[in-house]
Order: C-alpha cells, then structure tokens, then sequence
C-alpha cells in the first residue's frame, strides 16, 4: 500500500509540471539475482531496489514517451551457472527483455555474460559481481557494474586490520571467482603491509559439517579468521564450527558476509568482528535511504543502493539511446553514468528524463556515487564496520 501511495503521488506530481503521455508500450527488464541460494537473504531487498527505480521511472510518464517498465525477476542461484545462464536464456528469448539487472555472484554472472549476454548482444550492469577478473574479461561491451572489484576490497580490509593491530590471519574461501579473487587480492595486500598469512584454504558451500577446514584453519595458529563466503552458506557453516569448537573467537568478514542473517544465526559470538563492504556516505546514500523507506522499503543493506543505481542506468541508457534496442542501450551506458552532465540524485529520475527527452546531458550520481571508469568498472567505496551488541556499526569510510 505504501508503494503504491508513493507511485500515485510521484506520477499527480509530475502531471503538475509536465502532462503524462499515454503509455505506448512497456519494456520488460530482466532482474536476475539468487533468490535461493547462499545470498537468498540479501536478495529480495536488492530486488525491490532496483524496481523502485523501474517503478519511478514508469511513474514519471516521461519514460521512452510514456512506457511501461515491466521487471521480470529469474533466478540466478549465486551458485549454479548453468542454472543461472538457463534462466537469462528464458529471460532474453521468452521474456524479450531488453537488458538485465544483474547478475550477482562473480561465477553466475561470467557464465551469463559469456553464455547469453554476448551471444544475444545485450547489456547486463551488476549490483555485486566484484570479482576482479571483470575488469580485464572481454564483454564486448555489454557488461557493467556498480559495485568495485574486489582488488580495491582486499586493500580496504587489508588496511583494517592492520589499522586493528591484527599481526597474523588465517583467510577461508568459497571456491568460486569471487572467493579467489578476493583472497588473492587480501593475501597480497596485507603482506604487503607486513601481515603474515600462514595458511589460505578454500571450502565447499553446501556442507553439513566444516568441523575439518576449521580444525586446518586453526592447526596454523592464526589468532583471526578471515571469512570471504556467504552470509546463508558456507561462510556461515565455517564460522558456526568454529564457534562450536572454540579454535576462533575473532573473525573478519568480506562483503558476502554483510547480512542481518548471519548476525541472528551466530549471536554474541561475532561481536567485535571487522568486515568491508561496498557502500557510501555521501548525500546520495541519505536520499535513497529516505525514498526507499517512503516506498515501505529498507534501503540499508548489502548492495540495495548499487541495484537502484543499476537499474536506473539502464533506464537512462534507454532515454538516451531513444528507444529500448540492445546496441543502443550499450552504446548509452558510460555517458549517462559520468559527466559532463545534469548530476541526479536518487528519486530525480524524471528530471533526469526530461533532460535526456530534450536533447540534454546527465551525469548520474545516484545512491553510490556512480563513476564508470574503464570498461564499465565502477570506482566504489567502502563501509569499514565491526559487529557491536549484535549489530553492523560503521567504524569509517574508504
């Protein structure tokens, strides 16, 4: 009910400024993200942010001459790729999207780009594939994300725990891109600032027991853990053991870790852990924290304010390119998202519009202080937090 309050007065303010157009016709837009799976708890949140973009688009009556934005939501699974290129295969030849939020997870997202975004020529922009492989991988084009690459991340938490006076870590993975990537870039910044890492283990989601790994983990006498996994998965099941068994009681956490789940499943034993993830301070990341609670929605949370903004790049894309083709789209990406340009702010996306509609520039700011640098990468910033009385608390900005 919330929502739709909040629809109906967007489009009675805008019929003030500017009369609707009729709409004409409607744009289907893909959202693919791991609805099940190891992040399914950090999704629906990611999902609804990237649809209140759809949506304030749609409202405006200013899209495309008064288009319809239709999302199509499709599962990626985080995990399984070719589950995940499945279901972008039905996106794009079934549902006819025109572009795609997404995907998530580092691994998915690759097998999509590679098996159904180049082949169909369409563009996909990711709220949370920060495997640093993106950065030098061929996309011919068509991939683009609003979340930085993990080689950044490994520096920031690197940096962290030295700055905590933390001499010694023992680093587990999930075994996928993301995992590995982001390891390689932690191991190689920290022993760069003089941290030792006497041992780096990967783990398998979907264990029952990770009483093992734990045990290897331990045996290299490292005083803290550090987990780059999933909140809803592995990550979890490591840290659980090694609560249970008492071989840790320090951890560190990367980005996947950054969930509401995580914290009700493992208690006071996380207190005083320190963890990275994307996020951003500045007036942008206050405007969409208030537009999405006006819209019934929470806008703090892992990666829902990069899902608005990747959503309302394609969007803008489309206004720019004048229509929804999939080599227009492409073409718009890196000039609606950077200046020169109109700076717009989360919820100012029919400004945005009618600039575009006249013929005119934006620069879009957004939730996250978009800046595509080469080849669509996102230069991004980092929430340094710890975990204090059972909740995330934000220790400094990066």
């Amino acid at each position: 009910m919330k929502k739709m309050t909040l629809l109906a007065s967007a489009a009675m303010a805008l019929a003030l400024a500017a009369p609707l157009h009729a709409q004409s016709s409607t744009v289907a837009i893909g959202v693919l993200l791991g609805y099940t799976g190891p992040i399914e708890s950090l999704t629906p949140g990611m999902a609804a942010s990237a649809e209140l973009a759809f949506a304030e688009a749609t409202a405006s009556g200013l899209f495309l001459g008064g288009a319809t934005i239709v999302p199509i939501r499709a599962d990626s699974t985080c995990v399984d790729s070719a589950a995940a290129s499945a279901a972008a295969e039905r996106l794009v030849t079934s549902d006819n999207v025109a572009a795609i939020m997404g995907a998530d997870c580092s691994g998915v997202t690759g097998a999509v780009l590679e098996n159904v975004a180049m082949p169909n020529g369409v563009v996909m922009i990711s709220p949370s594939a920060t495997s640093p492989s993106f950065s030098t991988r061929e996309d011919n084009g068509l991939f683009f994300r609003t979340a930085p690459s993990d080689a950044r991340q490994g520096d920031v938490l690197a940096e962290s725990l030295i700055a905590a006076g933390v001499e010694t870590i023992a680093i587990t993975y999930t075994n996928n891109d993301y995992g590995k990537g982001f390891a390689d870039a932690l191991t190689a910044a920290y022993e760069a600032l003089g941290g030792k890492v006497p041992i780096t283990a990967a783990h398998e989601d979907g264990k029952a027991d990770y009483s093992a790994e734990v045990g290897a983990l331990s045996a290299s006498g490292a005083p803290v853990l550090v987990v780059i996994g999933y909140a809803d998965q592995g990550g979890r099941g490591v840290i659980q053991a090694a609560v249970d068994t008492g071989a840790f009681d320090r951890f560190a956490l990367g980005d996947g870790m950054f969930a509401d789940s995580l914290l009700e499943a493992i208690g006071s034993a996380l207190d005083g852990s320190i963890g990275t993830v994307p996020s951003s301070a500045g007036a942008g990341a206050s405007m969409f924290l208030d537009l999405a609670a006006a819209a019934g929605e929470s806008g703090d949370g892992a990666y829902r304010g990069s899902s608005y903004d990747a959503a309302a790049l394609l969007v803008l894309a489309m206004q720019a390119a004048g229509s929804a083709d999939r080599a227009g789209i492409a073409a718009k990406v890196m000039d609606v998202a950077n200046a020169p340009g109109e700076k717009i702010m989360p919820g100012e996306l029919a400004k945005a519009l009618k600039i575009l509609a006249e013929g005119g520039e934006v620069d879009y700011v957004g939730a996250t202080d978009v800046e595509l640098i080469g080849g669509g990468e996102a230069a991004g910033a980092y929430r340094e937090y710890v975990v204090k009385d059972g909740a995330f608390v934000t220790v400094k900005m990066h």
